[in-house]
């Protein structure tokens, strides 16, 4: 690898934190991302209120974050393998501390959009040098740490991001200032503490034509990959109807004003997700997928019940158990996949998981952004959880019928003991 610091390795090395260190200095720059991206969320209502847009307006510009945020996953999400962890990562820290300032001066939707394509564009960037350097720097050879570090930092990074805005907006002064000057300073913390992480990749050559998308499903895992495509679009669908018109749902159908409640139907959704993914991670992923998919169907039902009649502690119901068995049902899904491909075919596969699941999660958002003003927001959101039920329903029925791995047929043993895989959005690129 060609130097470019004169100094001796060990005096630069001198500067570096311990590896430790730099895996919660990892850790929690993975968490702040995704804090930041649930943060707008709780404002959702607010900008409408001042801007007077519409829905589609508003699930327009939830899905500019997600489109941009999977365009950078397809195309940069592997540049760190090349140009190292610390430059790759310190780039996206300083796009995002930019992202969080346009929306600190947003006076109108146009900087509103322009803020969600760069944060998209960040978290994208930076998504596959944190899940590599997660697993590079775990404190010991072997450790699980990393793959748990992964599933759980994105789900606890929404829901926290989804709490703190609900809170500040509803009792901080300068609710759509005040979240994203905080989160702009720990982005610029975050930068410079970087600069002292180790570095655990040389610089190689490549790094241009890294950038060419890659998505494919390898033959062995094609008949999975459709088997999964079902739970893959309802967990993900949930999702976007959450994190693009929950806040809405929780004004204008439970009658429920208060900016903090709103955050914490987010918090609900994602907090759960955090914790189910914990509780199974162990067990035998297809089953997982199954029961997920069984809990979503159920949760959904609980969620379009409270609806229908204006509940709003049934609506929190539903979300906690939809929230778990989004949890358990992507875990579950996203091992049963991993498992079926070599390592080498991983990272193309991972790419196809998340293309089918990001557009689940903003294109249905969208269009019923385009329904809400002809068809009203209560019978939006009630079309909209009527198909991710229809969904989770076929999900647990492929599921039951899917027939396990016999004993000696290919992949068999590979699957019975295949390793952890990395279920978040950061593993489109995990080495």
């Amino acid at each position: 690898m060609h130097r470019t610091d004169d100094r001796p390795p060990t005096a630069r090395a001198a500067r570096r934190m311990p590896r430790a260190a730099g895996f919660w200095l990892v850790g929690g720059t993975l968490l702040a991302f995704m804090a930041a991206s649930s943060t707008p969320s709780p404002l959702y209502v607010v900008y409408q209120q001042r801007w007077d847009f519409s829905a589609a307006t508003l699930t327009a510009v939830f899905a500019v974050y997600v489109l941009a945020l999977l365009i950078a996953l397809l195309t940069v999400g592997g540049l760190s393998d090349h140009l190292g962890r610390r430059p790759v990562l310190a780039a996206a820290l300083l796009v995002e501390a930019a992202a969080m300032v346009v929306f600190m001066e947003a006076d109108g939707v146009g900087l509103l959009l322009l803020a969600r394509i760069l944060q998209g564009l960040a978290t994208g960037a930076a998504a596959g040098a944190i899940s590599a350097a997660v697993v590079d720097l775990q404190p010991f050879p072997g450790s699980r740490l990393g793959a748990l570090t992964n599933s759980v930092a994105p789900t606890v990074g929404l829901a926290v991001g989804a709490l703190g805005a609900g809170l500040l907006v509803q009792y901080a002064p300068a609710p759509t200032t005040l979240p994203f000057a905080l989160l702009a300073a720990v982005f610029v913390l975050l930068t410079v503490a970087v600069a002292f992480l180790p570095e655990t990749v040389s610089r190689r050559k490549g790094a241009l034509a890294s950038l060419r998308p890659r998505a494919s499903v390898p033959p062995r895992a094609r008949r999975a990959f459709l088997t999964a495509v079902p739970c893959l679009v309802a967990t993900w669908a949930m999702g976007g109807l959450y994190l693009s018109l929950g806040g809405s749902v929780t004004a204008g159908v439970l009658h429920v004003t208060n900016h903090l409640v709103g955050g914490l139907v987010i918090t609900t959704l994602t907090g759960a997700g955090a914790v189910a993914s914990i509780v199974v991670r162990d067990m035998e992923p297809r089953r997982v997928m199954t029961a997920g998919s069984a809990a979503l169907a159920v949760g959904t039902a609980l969620a379009l019940a409270a609806i229908a009649g204006a509940s709003a502690p049934l609506f929190f119901i539903g979300t906690a158990v939809a929230g778990g068995g989004f949890g358990a049902a992507f875990l579950g899904a996203f091992r049963s996949l991993a498992q079926l491909a070599e390592p080498a075919e991983r990272a193309e596969l991972f790419a196809s998981i998340y293309v089918v699941s990001y557009l689940a999660f903003s294109v249905p958002a969208v269009l019923a952004g385009l329904a809400v003003p002809s068809a009203g927001l209560r019978t939006t959101a009630t079309a909209y959880g009527v198909l991710v039920l229809v969904l989770a329903l076929l999900a647990v029925v492929a599921g039951a019928v899917r027939r396990r791995p016999r004993p000696g047929t290919p992949h068999a043993a590979e699957a019975a003991h295949a390793p952890e895989a990395v279920p978040g959005p950061e593993a489109v690129r995990t080495p």
